[in-house]
């Protein structure tokens, strides 16, 4: 028997790279290692497209289970008992592993599941099963099989010199390792929308940076202070980052001074588009990400977005442009971020509100609007009370 926990990784959608595999196994293999080095005696290890966890048998294993659930790139997890190769041993360890189980958790039926990855062995899969089956009806006597609703289905993978026995596939979040699919600068409110917009980028590989806008003293200290523990929690999937908080106010008082009250929302958004196009060139990020979705808020209408669109060269995404509300609050109760963004404290967005903003905007009426603002001044001022935060998974 192995001396370890050990842990079997899917890698999902990973293994659907083609001649890219390797590279993409790599640098998901390389974030389990970075997430779980927090541990003694880790040791990481791909294998024949999986990824195999060895820790001390002393660490808790849902504590393991908890830290790799966090890492995007992973299908499944499963813990599981290492054996040689051998229909002998695999019988014995099979009878071993389902004793533990009835002892914990008073099972009374099982199916077993048999996959023989090395195909030179000399048994096939269908046989493997019978005969795991057979030794487990015999071994542990109180045990039945249930080919249609087992209390237990239990796997054995048959690989080149090792077989790996378990009974459970833990789901994991899929998608693609961090930092497979360039940079990108999520423009982070205090909202339900936004963190979720960056978690479901960084999902896809992306490694994110974040710019939040404030209106302080508007705007309370609080108020940035809640952002930053929303970062912190994104932190946790998406690893450090770096937060560029930046104030708007004095644009802010400026379009309300100058410009139509009903165009105030979607010219404060062109303003906060520029701004963080300059700090994502800065930080080496190749594209902006906001929480929009479509019809959910004036400045979020089709006509709105193209209108705030014009305003940069850097393309724009918008993961959540076609998700129900519902749907949004869902995923932020999962990655937890969710009671973080309901504490009631303001942001930029809320102040200087209009009445009734303009919904259908109009490029030339909005470039006329504009004309009467020195932006290029505004824009110099607003980087300058730029200030920058590193953040660490909470």
């Amino acid at each position: 028997m192995n001396e370890k926990n050990i842990y079997i990784i899917r890698c999902g959608e990973t293994a659907l790279k083609g001649q890219n595999k390797p590279y993409f196994e790599r640098m998901l293999a390389d974030r389990i290692k970075k997430i779980l080095k927090k541990f003694p005696g880790i040791e990481v290890k791909r294998h024949e497209g999986l990824i195999f966890v060895r820790a001390e048998k002393a660490t808790d294993e849902k504590e393991i289970l908890k830290e790799t659930g966090k890492v995007f790139g992973i299908a499944s997890i499963s813990p599981a008992v290492e054996v040689e190769s051998d229909m002998e041993k695999i019988g014995t360890a099979a009878v071993s592993y389902m004793n533990d189980l009835i002892k914990k958790n008073g099972i009374r039926t099982f199916k077993v599941e048999a996959k023989r990855a090395d195909k030179s062995f000399p048994v096939k899969s269908p046989d493997i099963a019978k005969k795991i089956g057979a030794a487990v009806l015999k071994g542990c006597g109180v045990l039945g099989v249930d080919v249609h609703d087992p209390d237990v289905h239990l796997f054995v993978d048959l690989r080149h010199d090792k077989t790996y026995i378990y009974q459970q596939k833990i789901k994991g979040f899929g998608g693609l390792p961090l930092g497979t699919n360039g940079r990108g600068m999520i423009l982070l409110s205090g909202g339900i929308d936004s963190p979720v917009a960056a978690w479901m980028m960084a999902k896809r590989g992306m490694q994110i940076e974040a710019v939040h806008f404030h209106s302080y003293p508007y705007t309370s200290q609080r108020a940035q202070e809640k952002v930053a523990e929303l970062a912190s929690i994104l932190a946790i999937y998406c690893s450090r980052f770096k937060l560029h908080m930046i104030n708007l106010l004095p644009i802010q008082e400026k379009i309300v001074q100058n410009c139509p009250e009903e165009e105030t929302t979607v010219l404060l958004r062109r303003f906060m588009m520029r701004i963080a196009e300059k700090v994502a060139e800065a930080a080496g990020c190749g594209m902006l990400i906001t929480g929009e979705s479509l019809g959910q808020v004036a400045s979020q209408t089709a006509d709105a977005i193209i209108v705030t669109d014009e305003a940069v060269q850097m393309p724009v995404m918008r993961p959540l442009i076609a998700m129900d509300k519902v749907d949004i609050m869902d995923i932020a109760k999962e990655i937890e971020t969710y009671e973080v963004s309901i504490k009631p404290y303001e942001d930029c967005c809320t102040v200087f509100l209009p009445k009734h903003p303009v919904t259908r905007p109009k490029i030339e009426r909005i470039k006329r609007s504009e004309e009467r603002l020195c932006a290029d001044e505004l824009i110099e001022k607003a980087l300058g009370s730029e200030e920058i935060c590193e953040i660490y998974p909470k």
